[in-house]
């Protein structure tokens, strides 16, 4: 059985995840959604690798260095000892530029003895669609394809190519490189260049993550789920994706399997929210630009996603050649659910326009520009508040009027009703004003199921979803609210199992579900905390932080009973949520 015991490195351009063992599993470059050089992750014989190779004496073990997203594995034969770190380089040339080649460094460092080790440099371009050959050339081995269409990769070493390609042993008294690049490089690839791209990709994490806000407690875990979210922004435009893969399963041999490597606006919005709480602004910026951008005229109508650089078409196709992970199909690239309507997506959206305008000084262009879009916003959902939808969840058969889309509807006016008030438009406030207040009445006759004594999934609704437990945190309804502690209760009551949660219980167009979704047991604690049950809510919060990955990394999904990680990985939405409830157990609750 896998699981998903894999660090993360990248650079805010690509990711890789590498396992517990060292191996290099999943890469695509030279950005976030290009294909895979390396995807032994969704086929364990085609889908390529780049593997360390050690007899079974050794203890192999790993750690992030500390602060930083360099990842160092260790390995051990008695007094022979070796570590591998892995990163790819990202830092600061001036004040606005950043360094972000797409090229992973893999450094072995002799500690003692001597060690003895193969690899097994194996990649398979464009998703391993076709063949790829490995030549060696003066200066590096390149590997190439023509399947579908030509692409190739460099690999820079200090080893000779005969000893990488036959996967020799080597028996280690001093230090070693390599260096995977989808360029080929044009400066002298050695060791002090080597040992210098390290410092300096180092000194720029530890400097990131020395900005961020202190808390009382859980600060580690805040700090790693930090540097998660930031590895998962892109450089270039300032979108945030989902995760780094694509169609890992939320159950093992099931369909539920989809490609997150694009901007959800829900997702992208609500991790910008709490990097604010975090103290970095400046990511928030970059995707308030990317948001103005995707906005360019007054009619645009914004879509639940987009791809990296503000692709609007996410076409879905399957790729029928690899088997999946642990035979779970199909692979999907590209995702449909682009197409959908989902009302929930406005609120969240203004919700951190407004905590932008609030928190960073703007120049009256920028305001002027911000105006336009959230007039735009409201616009739409003045037309749509009161219409089905597809809600938070995409279930892509069904449109119903789903409580949570109508509250952060209410969540859209609310928000345009203070950004007006900021920005001095009287007349649009009030108006704006009158608008949610009926909404509110709407939600509130419509939304609360007397029988349940709880806000349910949808108007009429016998059915617990655990997206209403965020009414609160959004300043629909307050803590002390009877309706609000019922919904609660209620809530854990009927999708709470083993200190885990479902997301809702009833069928959808796949069945119905049987794993939990991470992000939504942090979401109960945070609601149980609120309403006063704080013992319960860190008992719960502590459960489920030993049932992260050895790094401290979660999936989007948990299986209830072994607590294995399943779904894309690591996971934006799981981390933000973490944050939001370390910082709550932290006794921080400030409006922001």
């Amino acid at each position: 059985m896998q699981n998903l015991n894999y660090g993360v490195i990248g650079n805010s351009k690509s990711a890789a995840l590498i396992s517990k063992e060292g191996s290099l599993e999943w890469a695509c470059m030279p950005e976030f959604d290009a294909p895979s050089i390396f995807g032994k992750l969704l086929d364990r014989e085609k889908g390529g690798s780049f593997e360390i190779l050690v007899d079974d004496s050794y203890e192999v073990t790993q750690k992030y260095m500390k602060r930083t997203n360099l990842l160092v594995t260790t390995f051990r034969c008695g007094s022979d000892a070796f570590e591998v770190i892995d990163f790819m380089p990202r830092y600061k040339l001036n004040d606005s530029t950043y360094n972000t080649p797409p090229e992973i460094i893999r450094l072995f460092r002799h500690i003692s003895g001597k060690p003895v080790f193969r690899v097994k440099y194996d990649p398979r371009l464009q998703y391993a669609r076709g063949e790829t050959k490995l030549v060696s050339a003066k200066g590096f081995i390149k590997s190439y394809t023509h399947e579908p269409t030509y692409d190739s990769l460099y690999l820079y070493s200090d080893l000779s190519h005969d000893v990488i390609l036959n996967s020799d042993p080597v028996e280690m008294t001093e230090d070693h490189y390599f260096v995977v690049s989808y360029n080929q490089k044009l400066v002298a690839v050695n060791h002090s260049w080597i040992e210098l791209e390290m410092e300096k990709t180092k000194v720029y994490w530890l400097d990131w993550v020395h900005r961020t806000r202190q808390f009382s407690e859980y600060q580690e875990e805040i700090e790693r789920s930090a540097l998660v979210l930031k590895l998962l922004t892109y450089q270039k435009t300032g979108a945030i994706i989902a995760a780094v893969t694509t169609s890992l399963p939320e159950k093992i041999g099931e369909e539920r399997n989809w490609d997150y490597r694009f901007s959800w606006i829900r997702d992208s919005s609500m991790i910008i929210k709490t990097l604010i709480r975090l103290n970095h602004y400046n990511v928030a910026k970059r995707y308030m630009n990317f948001i103005l951008d995707l906005v360019t005229y007054k009619d645009d109508l914004i879509q639940i996603m987009y791809g990296i650089r503000g692709e609007k078409k996410l076409t879905e196709t399957t790729l029928d050649h690899l088997s999946g992970y642990e035979g779970s199909k199909p692979i999907r690239i590209g995702n449909d659910a682009y197409h959908q309507k989902q009302n929930d997506i406005y609120g969240v959206l203004l919700d951190v326009i407004h905590q932008h305008l609030k928190i960073n000084s703007k120049t009256i262009d920028e305001k002027e520009n911000f105006w336009t879009v959230t007039r735009s916003i409201l616009k739409s959902v003045r037309v749509n508040w009161d219409k089905p939808d597809k809600s938070i969840w995409e279930i892509r058969s069904q449109s119903k009027h789903f409580t949570f889309s109508k509250v952060l509807s209410w969540v859209a006016f609310d928000r345009g009703v203070k950004i007006a008030e900021l920005l001095g438009q009287t007349y649009y406030a009030d108006w704006w004003a009158e608008i949610r207040d009926t909404i509110k009445e709407n939600i509130l006759k419509n939304g609360w199921n007397e029988e349940m004594q709880a806000f349910t999934q949808s108007y009429g609704s016998p059915y617990m979803d655990a997206s209403n437990l965020l009414m609160e945190r959004y300043g629909f309804i307050e803590a002390t609210d009877p309706r609000y502690v019922s919904t609660v209760k209620v809530t854990k009551e009927k999708l709470l199992k083993n200190d885990l949660m479902y997301r809702y219980r009833n069928e959808d167009d796949l069945g119905i579900p049987e794993v939990s979704f991470s992000i939504c047991t942090f979401w109960l604690i945070t609601s149980l905390y609120k309403i006063g049950e704080h013992k319960e809510a860190r008992r719960l919060f502590e459960n489920v932080l030993k049932n992260s990955n050895h790094l401290g990394l979660f999936s989007e999904d948990m299986d209830f009973e072994s607590k294995r990680l399943l779904g894309n990985f690591p996971q934006g939405y799981s981390h933000l949520a973490l944050i939001e409830s370390a910082i709550m157990l932290s006794g921080v609750d400030e409006e922001i």
